[in-house]
């Protein structure tokens, strides 16, 4: 086997298996990063190990390669946590931190805790790598567990605080899997007797809705949905992760399902008497708690994990495989019918939420509905653009008033961590290169990591950022009305309220480009100019701090979530 040096190895081995950028803070990997100078990879320097982790999920999630992390030993805790969001949503990532060495090891060396076992719940793979030798066979290994079956981040902890345990001299041959660079790695079909048995159900129910999942997405499946959605003229929901799956105008679409949701989606999920769930967890947001379906309805569901199949609800029918692969089977063995009567009831709930939410995202008011800011992204979203969401409000906000009729526009929406939203929106922009790339964050959301905004502009990562600016984390106000039995008193409002500040002008303190919108006009006028523009841009949507989401339907008006 050839001679080479472990930093030598990571850095063409990375060069030959796609990867463009890697996010880290220093020190680590030193010499590997180096070597990486002639190879085309950039290497992204930012200011907190949460945010490279989110950098390199956003570059995942849209490219579907395994987006690349790394951080020292001392930064292994923040690394891990911001592992967290990427583990939830399902995203490839390999995560590589510095470790102990075995003379260290029990001598309370410097930085130094035994850490390995905090990455176990946010991996699907935790191994240790303490010489050059084992880099071959366990960077394969890394690539093989983050991209095949479900998608997860792996985390690789290479010997000594800053990886120089595997970077040192070996004999070590560069082998690549071309297989396991990018989701999906293999494409099973499910069993005929399995096809058969959905299709049967499929023809005899007479109210069924489609919630297509996240393994749509990931599987590139949404033309094929849509097709068997028009073959067997059913109704199709959406989970936030698979928004964007079927266009917003298509006769056939009712919205996101679930806890931040559009009602009619609800209502149309409640009232079915089947419901298909493909590449879905099925987990408590897409069902509001799981009673969205109610228990009783009959389920049936596609996934490429065997161990997710009737995991939550009972199913009729269990198909097992890839969606995209599974879907085909099904279009090629079910006869078209017609559903008139079903549909159009379905089609009502949607007239219905529409007619009322247009009450908001028509309305001139000042300060800024957030509906209305949603509805100006709408018309002047270009065709290609990537929407990155944050969770929470913006999750709301964007899942439901943000409509996309375009193949080639995508959403990217945050699992839960609160601030993930604007530093993955760096890491999908270095995946999809000139492609638009709009992020929708709170000001609560945007103050997590506002300083990778000299990151930005150091890398011309030119991302149009839209703060929605109500001066709170508004969404706590009704949950402190509550906790104060009805109104609050005293000094409550610091647990919650913001000091005004105009995030255009930080924006411009940093570098970038800022505008701030306090009219429905203005921010019309503000987006149209930002998305011409060749920098890094903050727009400053200032809206109304008493602006609350819609909680999401449920049968009886006992609304959920919050």
């Amino acid at each position: 086997m050839p001679k080479t040096t472990g930093a030598r190895y990571i850095a063409e081995f990375l060069q030959a298996s796609g990867v463009t950028h890697v996010f880290f803070l220093p020190s680590i990997l030193l010499n590997a990063l180096a070597e990486m100078e002639d190879l085309g990879i950039r290497r992204v320097m930012v200011h907190g190990e949460k945010a490279a982790a989110y950098m390199a999920d956003g570059y995942a999630r849209v490219s579907g390669r395994p987006g690349i992390c790394l951080a020292q030993q001392i930064g292994a805790s923040n690394l891990a946590a911001g592992l967290r969001d990427a583990y939830m949503a399902c995203s490839p990532l390999i995560a590589i931190t510095g470790g102990y060495t075995p003379m260290n090891r029990y001598r309370n060396p410097y930085q130094a805790v035994e850490d390995f076992s905090q990455f176990d719940p946010v991996t699907k793979f935790n191994a240790c790598v303490d010489t050059p030798e084992r880099l071959p066979d366990l960077l394969r290994q890394a690539y093989r567990e983050a991209t095949s079956g479900t998608p997860r981040p792996v985390h690789l902890r290479v010997g000594g605080n800053h990886g120089q345990m595997v970077e040192g001299p070996a004999d070590l041959e560069l082998r690549i899997e071309q297989r396991f660079l990018r989701t999906p790695a293999f494409r099973p079909q499910a069993a005929p007797e399995d096809v058969a048995a959905a299709v049967r159900a499929l023809a005899g129910a007479e109210r069924p809705v489609i919630v297509a999942g996240g393994g749509v997405v990931a599987s590139g499946a949404q033309v094929e949905v849509v097709q068997l959605a028009e073959r067997l003229d059913i109704p199709v929901a959406t989970s936030m992760n698979a928004k964007g799956a079927i266009a917003d105008a298509h006769p056939l679409a009712v919205g996101v399902v679930g806890t931040y949701s559009r009602a009619c989606a609800n209502r149309a999920v409640h009232e079915a008497d089947l419901v298909f769930f493909v590449g879905s967890q099925i987990g408590g947001q897409v069902t509001a708690n799981w009673t969205t379906p109610p228990r009783g309805t009959a389920v049936m569901e596609l996934n490429i994990n065997a161990s997710e199949l009737g995991r939550n609800y009972p199913n009729v029918a269990s198909l097992c495989g890839d969606a995209k692969a599974v879907l085909n089977q099904l279009i090629a063995a079910a006869k078209p019918r017609k559903n008139p009567a079903w549909v159009r009831r379905v089609q009502g709930f949607v007239a219905e939420w529409r007619a009322e939410a247009d009450r908001y995202r028509t309305s001139d008011a000042v300060p800024m509905r957030p509906e209305r800011v949603c509805a100006e992204i709408t018309a002047a979203l270009p065709k290609d653009a990537v929407l990155v969401s944050d969770t929470g409000h913006s999750g709301m906000w964007t899942g439901a008033m943000i409509e996309l009729n375009h193949p080639t526009q995508r959403y990217v929406r945050c699992a839960g961590s609160l601030g993930w939203a604007f530093p993955a929106s760096l890491g999908v922009k270095c995946a999809v290169g000139e492609r638009p790339v709009v992020c929708w964050t709170g000001d609560g959301g945007f103050y997590y990591h506002i300083a990778e905004l000299e990151t930005a502009v150091r890398y011309g990562i030119n991302v149009v950022v839209v703060v929605n600016n109500n001066s709170a984390l508004n969404q706590e106000i009704p949950l402190y009305d509550a906790a104060y039995g009805g109104t609050q008193r005293g000094r409550a409002s610091e647990m919650w309220k913001f000091t005004d500040r105009n995030f255009a002008a930080i924006a411009e303190s940093f570098g970038c480009a800022g505008l701030r919108a306090e009219t429905p006009a203005e921010f019309k006028d503000a987006f149209a100019a930002a998305l011409t523009m060749k920098r890094p841009v903050v727009i400053d949507a200032v809206t109304d701090m008493r602006a609350f989401a819609p909680r999401a339907w449920q049968p009886g008006g006992t609304p959920r979530g919050h």
